[in-house]
């Protein structure tokens, strides 16, 4: 049984979230400040709370409820908002956030659509021995690449990487396990890692887990792979690109779910009919 450890009981305890502020769908930043930037998107969005890295926006994409809640960094923090989320009846997420390019190919810039992760984070070890895989929503992952190739959006669609110390990637030579670290960076980039980031492990394990359907775009920011080779390799900031696809994406998958309900609703009408 889960403590009620919030003052208002029917209050999730760190999103400050109740059941029936939140859509179905809901986008997933690390960064709260992001949350604004998304939310502007929505038609009608709504102030919900804002309680430690948490801020969560609840309005509507072409008639249905749609939230955004940030996640913090990590894969702590951003179970608790899953789980939580998930609480108050949402049950499709997608993470936009950036990320650092691994692949030379990868440039500052581009889309990363994850459709799975390496699990190199410790949160979503307790959830799933590391034999089990992290993977994305099939569904989410084709909404996303057919959102990005509809905006035009040059974008990658592969294995992440996800880490929970962001310098044991950048100065991994310094760190007590630098063998460890440079020896499996070096293995991923040869099995074709795209990128690397620090919450899409934990986001899949625990949509496996809970039942979610879970996505995730990334910004790539820079690549030091072409860093270190001397390449053109400018720093980006602005992820607009990623919202505009997660917002598309969420437009496709609303879509794609009405038309699968209509279909239902009519099997089943036709099923009583027959009776």
């Amino acid at each position: 049984m889960i403590p009620k450890y919030s003052t208002d009981p029917n209050r999730q305890y760190h999103i400050q979230v109740a059941e029936g502020e939140v859509g179905r769908y809901v986008l997933l930043p690390g960064d709260p400040k992001r949350c604004a930037l998304i939310a502007r998107y929505f038609d009608n969005p709504v102030f919900v709370a804002d309680n430690r890295e948490y801020i969560t926006y609840t309005g509507t994409i072409d008639g249905e409820k749609v939230s955004v809640t940030s996640t913090g960094i990590g894969g702590p923090s951003a179970a608790i908002a899953i789980e939580e989320l998930a609480n108050c009846g949402a049950d499709t997420f997608i993470r936009v956030g950036t990320c650092g390019g691994m692949q030379e190919d990868v440039l500052s810039g581009d889309l990363v659509i994850a459709s799975g992760s390496i699990r190199m984070d410790g949160t979503s070890r307790e959830y799933a021995p590391i034999e089990y895989p992290a993977v994305a929503d099939y569904g989410i992952v084709t909404a996303l690449d057919e959102a990005a190739q509809t905006l035009g959006m040059r974008r990658h669609i592969g294995v992440v990487h996800c880490k929970d110390a962001f310098y044991g990637q950048h100065n991994p030579e310094l760190l007590p396990q630098s063998s460890v670290l440079l020896q499996n960076w070096n293995a991923f980039l040869k099995m074709g890692c795209l990128a690397s980031e620090m919450e899409s492990a934990t986001l899949f394990i625990v949509g496996s887990y809970r039942r979610l359907r879970t996505g995730t775009v990334l910004l790539t920011m820079a690549n030091q792979t072409r860093a270190a080779k001397g390449l053109s390799n400018p720093v980006v900031h602005d992820t607009d690109s990623a919202i505009r696809t997660a917002i598309e994406a969420v437009r496709i998958l609303i879509r794609r779910d009405r038309e699968r309900a209509g279909l239902q609703n009519g099997r089943e009408k036709g099923d009583a009919d027959e009776r």
